[in-house]
């Protein structure tokens, strides 16, 4: 473990391009649910199956409560170590993309600015009728309107069933194929699109490195695996591009 977190430092100090591809499990260092296991449920309902666009044409009150919800508990979270360390290495790196599968935008909140949130935010909403979209961060309504038409508004976040946003997927493939390492910390690489990219990542050429809690499906397929809190192992990781 301590020559693997060595050559992980010493291969970051090297390197001009990397990416790192965040998920759940860095978020819930903040105290941010994460939907899986215990924190699968919300009242009586599965968080899947609210984050649906079928479940929000058919009880759209329910699903803006849920996401309203959501909205105050993100409220309550502070960026943690993971997220200060990570803003703090895309300063030492040239070219370095932090791409996000978290919707709860703590990795800019901790100073980051080269991310790329994949699947939305939660401070986002868009109209569901005409072109109107924005950041917003006060306390919505249940049924929040369109200032602009009027129409229902909704989360600007990616629900399952739902393609990308046109250029996201284009963008984090051509800057995946280019990395020099490609970290994934805090996710278990399970879900699509990502769950290929340190696959993608190596074939052409990548050190690939997981920082997760536990070992996953893809661990054995990784270059180097570094298992604890990302919120104290990638601090220790910075302090290796500071000397």
């Amino acid at each position: 473990m301590v020559a693997s977190f060595e050559m992980v430092k010493a291969l970051l100090d090297e390197s001009r391009r990397v990416v790192v591809l965040t998920g759940a499990g860095v978020s819930a260092e903040s105290g941010v649910p994460t939907f899986r296991g215990i924190d699968g449920l919300w009242k009586t309902h599965r968080a899947e199956d609210l984050a649906r666009p079928d479940s929000f044409a058919q009880h759209p009150e329910l699903v803006w409560e849920f996401y309203n919800w959501r909205r105050e508990q993100v409220r309550k979270c502070e960026p943690n170590p993971a997220h200060i360390a990570l803003a703090e290495m895309e300063k030492h790196i040239p070219n370095f993309l932090l791409i996000t599968q978290n919707v709860d935008g703590l990795h800019t909140w901790a100073g980051s600015h080269k991310v790329m949130e994949m699947h939305g935010s939660l401070w986002q909403v868009k109209c569901t009728v005409c072109t109107h979209a924005r950041e917003d961060f006060s306390e919505l309504p249940d049924l929040p309107e369109c200032p602009v038409c009027g129409h229902l508004l909704r989360p600007g976040v990616v629900w399952f069933g739902e393609s990308l946003v046109p250029g996201v997927l284009r963008l984090a493939i051509e800057q995946v194929s280019q990395a020099d390492v490609f970290v994934s910390v805090g996710t278990s690489n399970l879900v699509q699109p990502a769950a290929s990219f340190h696959q993608l990542a190596k074939d052409h050429g990548a050190v690939t490195v997981e920082v997760n809690l536990e070992p996953t499906p893809n661990t054995g397929l990784m270059d180097f695996a570094l298992h604890g809190k990302a919120g104290e192992i990638l601090p220790e990781l910075v302090t290796g591009l500071l000397k």
